[in-house]
């Protein structure tokens, strides 16, 4: 592998124009489509609000440790993911390299899919084109679900629309740059999505047996669930999933930062906002659930549902439930849906350019030109018949497989090659709230530690359990661990491959 260090900083690198910009940006990353339909769910499985004990124990033990660590080698390196890690050891570049391909070629793929599924039900919201039957018009007549991933199907010409609008408003965007581009984009972004959520939840709670929803359903807390192991280790599973940690994308956001940059207030502001509003947007939803089974005379068990049933099939139906103004409401809520998503999908975007653009200094402007037409291209499988059964096996390892290995490696990168010592030095050094040698032992023993059991946790389900109901196996291989083998593979060849500048040395 080549043992060429990058250059110490770009000569021209972008800037953030305000920490309030980079900060916007940071939480558009950091809140997706998770952060309105996943936290709440977890929530009421494991405890309702006595869940916020292990979830906060979490934050503050790995989250927020693992941001600023992101933050802090982003800032301190000035570079993205690989040109950070390289700069720490030259045959450590592939990691970079890994985490922004398998997300960029992987995650991004069948994200931006389900954000053109939002994009298509904020167009049905206008005349509720979903009719009396929601699940039937998902699954059947949008999707066109097939038989299983052997069996593509035809492509959802619905989708492939959608799909397009996606992957142009996020070409827009990153093509003009982090100042002009990303930074005006969250920062119409992030306060339009916080105004859709505070309208949606008061007008939620305003709808009757929504105060039941989500205060019995909610809030209520159960004690008793804290002394299940099973609630602690998804607590720590939910902070790793909702902060975007470990794509490459807070690396390549923090190298954006002014020299002088508070890295640990940014980060704890990060996970913090993130938190609330994923609380916030439950009440939104169980509120509508709560409403919801209060109209149907059914048990509210049997009307809560999570992640794309919640959105596309429990959501739906409740709006058409709605006696005024339902098709306002089914609007409000794909938007904000579609906002979050795209603040999302833009950062992906933003730190494989970003990583290309360091390497080999190509033009923005062709980059990401190039990245998004092969990103709508790799997603059309996604559109097809069979799209739902690939991407759920493809969200389920590389999330729960991809992202936690290379979260481990870039703790004992950072924490055992680097030393977490030095780079807590520099981090208190820049900001107002110190962090101490705590911070140390988190990232070299207890978040690699936690991420071990998740991984052996994981693993051992593979074996003992079939995977949702039994895809054949040959489907299992071929898209998810494949997925992974390739993309490291890929990582491998463009580490090897020479820095275009002249090169030295960081120290």
């Amino acid at each position: 592998m080549s043992r060429e260090v990058p250059p110490v900083m770009e000569p021209h690198r972008a800037q953030w124009k305000t920490q309030l910009g980079f900060l916007f940006a940071a939480i558009g990353s950091a809140i997706g489509l998770g952060s309105i339909w996943r936290f709440a769910y977890v929530c009421y499985e494991n405890g309702g609000s006595a869940y916020l004990i292990p979830y906060t124990v979490a934050l503050v033990t790995a989250g927020i440790p693992l941001m600023i660590l992101e933050y802090g080698i982003g800032h301190r390196m000035r570079g993205s993911a690989p040109m950070a890690f390289a700069k720490i050891h030259a045959n450590w570049e592939w990691l970079g390299w890994w985490t922004v391909i398998f997300v960029m070629f992987g995650i991004v793929l069948y994200y931006a899919v389900v954000i053109a599924w939002c994009v298509s039900f904020l167009i049905y919201a206008l005349t509720l084109a979903w009719g009396a039957d929601p699940n039937a018009f998902f699954f059947q007549q949008y999707l066109g679900l097939t038989a299983g991933p052997q069996v593509l199907g035809d492509v959802r010409l619905p989708i492939l629309g959608s799909l397009v609008v996606v992957w142009l408003i996020s070409w827009v965007i990153v093509f003009f740059g982090v100042e002009r581009g990303l930074e005006r984009a969250n920062k119409i972004f992030m306060p339009l999505l916080f105004f859709l959520t505070l309208a949606l939840v008061i007008w939620t709670l305003t709808l009757p047996g929504s105060g039941e929803g989500v205060a019995r359903y909610l809030l209520r807390p159960d004690f008793s669930k804290l002394a299940n192991p099973k609630v602690w280790v998804d607590a720590y599973a939910q902070t790793f999933f909702t902060l975007s940690l470990g794509f490459g994308i807070m690396i390549a956001y923090a190298s954006y930062l002014p020299r002088k940059s508070d890295i640990n207030g940014a980060a704890v502001i990060t996970c913090v906002v993130d938190t609330v509003y994923s609380l916030v947007a439950g009440l939104a939803v169980f509120g509508t659930l709560g409403y919801m089974a209060h109209a149907t005379g059914k048990p509210f068990e049997e009307v809560v549902q999570k992640s794309i049933g919640l959105a596309f099939v429990a959501y739906p139906q409740a709006i058409s439930l709605l006696p005024t103004f339902g098709k306002l409401f089914g609007v409000l809520f794909f938007l904000a849906l579609v906002v979050a998503g795209i603040a999302s999908a833009i950062s992906i975007l933003e730190a494989f350019t970003a990583a290309v653009i360091d390497k080999f200094h190509y033009t923005r402007q062709a980059v990401v030109t190039a990245i998004s037409i092969a990103g709508f291209l790799g997603g059309v499988i996604f559109t097809t018949g069979g799209g739902m059964f690939w991407l759920d096996i493809a969200d389920h390892f590389l999330s729960e497989y991809g992202l936690f290995f290379a979260c481990i490696l870039q703790c004992v990168l950072v924490g055992w090659i680097f030393k977490a010592k030095r780079l807590r030095d520099y981090v208190n050094e820049l900001s107002g709230w110190k962090v101490g040698r705590w911070w140390d032992w988190s990232i070299c023993y207890l978040i690699p530690g936690v991420l071990l059991v998740l991984l052996v946790s994981n693993i051992v389900k593979e074996f003992t359990a079939p995977y949702y109901g039994g895809y054949p196996l040959l489907a299992i291989v071929l898209i998810g661990w494949n997925w992974l083998v390739v993309t490291l593979v890929a990582a491998l060849f463009v580490a090897m491959r020479p820095w275009r500048k002249a090169l030295e040395r960081h120290h």
